[in-house]
């Protein structure tokens, strides 16, 4: 199959700024690079080469941000690509399609993208009629879309994000204890229990609500420590006034909380070695953040919130714990006091995790399920050329 993904025009990739679609599409084509024909179309950045092929066989392409639409669209054009896979951009389609009559349209949809906000009625069903799946990262994604436009129903599916399994080190393995001493000792954290925050340091992750935790944690645990790894936006360490206030909230405990700032998608896996506890905190209807399936990989216990997509990857008592009250920080405490009271359950917990990340949402599997999707694409056009003759 000749294929493009096309990646959205905020981020490039390769992910070296991060984000979790750009992660989605490096790893996917990646692994599909080795039978089929893939290409990558994505910004430009200047951490990156020109366009050309890598040694997994994937092509990429480069196009300014100013004008990506317009590149793309002369791009697929030309190319003759059996399927075009548009992420999370679904107004993009329709150009796309007119300029490529003869090429299947798949879909994925990262966010709310079909909300009334985002989307008109008539170009969402337009959308919907041209493509012939669509993919969502979680069932809570899936949802927003029927519910508006319940003649997606028959061509949404969820294809859950992934993790690169033999990157991350539960504690347990001998590589995972070795990372643990190593970068607690670089960090610091020697003898601490680490409560580890991963995201963008925006309101809506709610980092505010574990720093209003952590008092009554300190309480119990005098000696934990709660880190954040991130910045206000991927790859920008600016302070604004949300990051300012986390400073001011966490002067007087500068001992039990450490900030990273932003750490690049490669240099991550050490971090969730660490930890003791992963806590996600999200506000706002979270799709599915894509740090559930590291903190699984990394064999690590969650607590999450009943946010979005976030509690579809969590089996209350087998891997993790979903927290109903997500605005209090009293809840925040109280779960992460019983975690850090109970080692056996951590890591019972943790090896939950690892399990159901070994089992369901390695790149590979991901991967596989994308590639069907591709080739169920290919045979519905075949169907239809010879219901044609």
């Amino acid at each position: 199959m000749r294929v493009a993904i096309i990646a959205t025009e905020k981020l490039p990739v390769p992910p070296v700024r991060g984000g979790a679609i750009q992660i989605f599409v490096d790893a996917v084509a990646r692994r599909l690079g080795k039978d089929n024909d893939i290409s990558v179309c994505s910004v430009s950045d200047p951490a990156l080469m020109s366009g050309g092929e890598d040694s997994l066989g994937v092509h990429y392409h480069y196009f300014d941000n100013t004008d990506y639409l317009s590149e793309l669209t002369d791009h697929v054009a030309k190319a003759g690509y059996d399927i075009i896979h548009v992420c999370n951009r679904p107004a993009w389609v329709e150009p796309l399609a007119a300029a490529a009559p003869e090429s299947r349209f798949v879909l994925s949809v990262h966010n709310e993208m079909f909300a009334p906000g985002k989307i008109s009625e008539g170009i969402g069903r337009r959308c919907i009629d041209r493509v012939a799946r669509i993919t969502t990262v979680s069932n809570y994604i899936g949802e927003t879309i029927v519910s508006r436009f319940p003649a997606a129903k028959a061509k949404v599916m969820t294809l859950y994000s992934g993790v690169d399994l033999a990157a991350y080190h539960p504690p347990w393995t001998p590589r995972g204890q070795s990372l643990r001493a190593e970068l607690r000792e670089d960090l610091n954290l020697i003898g601490k229990k680490v409560i580890l925050s991963i995201g963008r340091l925006s309101k809506v992750k709610g980092a505010h609500l574990l720093l209003q935790a952590l008092p009554t944690v300190l309480e119990k645990h005098p000696d934990a420590v709660l880190v954040f790894v991130g910045s206000k936006w991927f790859g920008d360490n600016t302070v604004s006034n949300y990051v300012k206030h986390l400073y001011q909230l966490a002067a007087v405990f500068k001992d039990n909380i450490l900030f990273t700032g932003f750490v690049p998608p490669n240099n991550i896996q050490g971090l969730f070695a660490m930890a003791d506890i992963f806590v996600c905190s999200s506000q706002w209807q979270e799709p599915l953040a894509r740090v559930h399936f590291e903190a699984m990989a990394a064999g690590l216990p969650i607590i999450t919130t009943n946010r979005g997509g976030n509690p579809e990857v969590i089996q209350p008592g087998g891997n993790g714990v979903v927290i109903d009250k997500y605005d209090d920080p009293a809840e925040f405490a109280r779960q992460i006091n019983v975690l850090l009271d109970r080692a056996n359950d951590r890591e019972r917990l943790g090896r939950k995790g690892r399990e159901l990340a070994e089992a369901r949402f390695g790149w590979q599997q991901v991967a596989a399920k994308l590639e069907r999707v591709y080739a169920e694409t290919c045979a519905l056009e075949q169907n239809h050329r010879e219901g044609d003759q």
